[in-house]
């Protein structure tokens, strides 16, 4: 029989732990939004969904902070890696969730007012395509921002912006694992929330730091 090792054991044990705490920070972090999603109609509360998205956005970035460093390392401190990271990385991830969630209200709007009118048939393939653009954008610009912290949000967003384009077929593999996130946890917010979340994110940021290479090996990872 094969002997596992210690070694093994605790890397086992070390990323279930990782993929536990980060969920409930994740949890913690959005709690205004996640109580609101899981508590309402989306349909019928989307301005209030809009309005509190952004502040689950430096919750994000955090995890992907712990992702990084687990990466890296091999091992990491989980709950003070992501309350560091949130620290460090709220005001950029707010702004990017904030932009995001404004150009999709605004997109949504012009979706619903040209929807029974002769020229909605073209404006609104036009209008979904913006918006499934901007939320890659901001996907993309939250990982940008857990990679590099102190670069220009200006910056980060023009180059999230370029590379998810350019790399489209990355940005279809990111956008298509948050497809099934949303599913499970429309279908099972528990098991969404409390157990698929971390790894799916993972997938997403493995990704999006992929599609964002030839700019992260351009500069010196900030510490």
């Amino acid at each position: 029989m094969m002997r596992i090792t210690h070694e093994t054991y605790s890397q086992v044990f070390g990323t279930v732990y990782l993929a536990l705490m980060t969920n409930l920070l994740l949890v913690v972090s959005g709690l205004p939004f996640v109580l609101t999603l899981v508590s309402t109609d989306p349909v019928r509360a989307w301005p209030v969904l809009a309005v509190l998205a952004p502040l689950a956005a430096p919750g994000v970035t955090a995890a992907f902070c712990v992702y990084r460093a687990f990466s890296a390392e091999g091992t990491v401190r989980v709950a003070r890696t992501f309350v560091r990271a949130w620290r460090a990385t709220f005001r950029r991830a707010f702004t990017v969730g904030a932009m995001v969630s404004a150009a999709l209200v605004v997109l949504g709007v012009d979706v619903r007012a040209t929807w029974t009118t002769t020229v909605g048939a073209v404006a609104i393939p036009v209008f979904v395509g913006l918006g499934v653009l901007a939320f890659a954008v901001g996907v993309v610009g939250l990982v940008a921002v857990a990679e590099r912290p102190d670069a220009r949000l200006r910056d980060l967003l023009k180059a999230s912006l370029y590379l998810a384009v350019r790399r489209w077929y990355l940005t279809a593999v990111s956008l298509t694992t948050l497809g099934v996130l949303a599913g499970i946890v429309a279908a099972r917010p528990a098991i969404g929330f409390g157990l698929a979340a971390a790894p799916l994110l993972y997938v997403v940021w493995a990704n999006s730091q992929f599609a964002l290479r030839p700019v992260l090996d351009r500069q010196p990872t900030a510490v």
